[in-house]
């Protein structure tokens, strides 16, 4: 039985698309698909668009167990796998959820995500959240778990000790934080035995987060950025009125009517050409497809890159309140802006 070649539905061969290379020396491609569907789309619609993706030549999917569909995820990956995408080919995050971080808890939750998703192995899996504060789906950005804490370090190198331990027993390829900040980030690259692959964090053109971005980069950790076109389908809970929309912004909006490509699509370039790894979510086939394609194409001008290097607005859109520990705070509290770890 012959198989039509990876990319044929789109004419995209993953063989193009840019690769990163992390400090062990594993290529990761330079965009992947995300899979949180917010509040709007089904785990069987999900599925069906990491099937379609791999069909239209992605090969990087960054799943993560909070989000509710990897057993259907795992489902489109097997087929994928026996439709002749070698499983050495794709690339596969998942993430450790905030519910989890108690050390007998972190292997327990990887091997439910690699039953899930039908794995023997994930090439990366991430600390979702640096604070171990859950809150249940679909509360208010007001709500206070009763066990909520602060970043602390000794407890967060105790999560990470078991996430070491999943690299040493081969169950994962490569271990990488996410939502953290320069100042967390130091503390675990002093005292971590497997240093971080990466960080996922929310990069966009109206958010660049230039000291974070280059500090990560410095440390050879390579930069993943969520909410790549500006999250039009975040949840509601996650919206304030001071939100900007970089996919409406001047500079992007002119540069998408020269090219004759849509503006989420001169994000995406901007994004894998300033060196990071966007991994923006559609279920949209037009949509993941026009993205990819992006990518291969022609560059993005110097000019280009200079303007929407201007166009920072320092502007978070996922501001994380929930993960907050007690009443009275701001979401900056988070986010270390003072440059320090906020205390408890």
């Amino acid at each position: 039985m012959t198989h039509p070649s990876p990319g044929a539905e789109s004419g995209i061969d993953p063989q193009r698309v840019p690769q990163r290379r992390l400090y062990t020396g594993a290529p990761m491609p330079a965009i992947g698909l995300g899979t949180f569907g917010s509040d709007h789309v089904t785990a069987f619609e999900i599925a069906e668009a990491v099937r379609g993706a791999a069909g239209a030549g992605y090969r990087h999917f960054d799943c993560a167990s909070v989000y509710g569909n990897e057993s259907e995820i795992g489902f489109a990956l097997k087929e994928v796998v026996e439709g002749g995408v070698a499983r050495e080919q794709l690339w596969i995050t998942s993430k450790l959820w905030n519910d989890k971080h108690n050390e007998e808890d972190v292997i327990a939750s990887c091997k439910q995500s690699l039953a899930d998703l039908q794995l023997d192995y994930l090439d990366m899996y991430l600390v979702h959240w640096p604070f171990p504060n859950f809150h249940p789906p679909g509360c208010d950005v007001s709500f206070r778990g009763s066990g909520a804490e602060a970043y602390i370090h000794e407890h967060f190198m105790r999560t990470w000790r078991k996430m070491e331990e999943l690299v040493e027993t081969g169950l994962v390829r490569h271990i990488g934080t996410s939502n953290m900040t320069v100042p967390k980030l130091k503390l675990v690259m002093r005292d971590a035995r497997i240093k971080p692959a990466v960080n996922e964090m929310e990069l966009h053109p109206h958010f660049q987060q230039p000291e974070l971005f280059e500090y990560v980069r410095a440390q050879g950790i390579e930069p993943i950025g969520y909410s790549p076109i500006g999250s039009p389908g975040r949840p509601d809970r996650d919206r304030t009125p001071a939100d900007t929309v970089p996919t409406k912004d001047p500079v992007i909006l002119a540069i998408a009517e020269r090219l004759g490509i849509h503006p989420a699509v001169v994000c995406i370039k901007w994004a894998v050409q300033r060196g990071q790894t966007p991994i923006p979510f559609s279920a949209n086939p037009s949509h993941y497809v026009s993205n990819l394609r992006g990518v291969v194409s022609e560059p993005l001008t110097d000019d280009d890159m200079r303007a929407i290097a201007a166009i920072d607005r320092n502007c978070r859109l996922i501001k994380g309140q929930v993960f907050l520990w007690k009443d009275g705070q701001s979401w900056e509290d988070l986010w270390d802006v003072s440059g320090e770890i906020t205390p408890p």
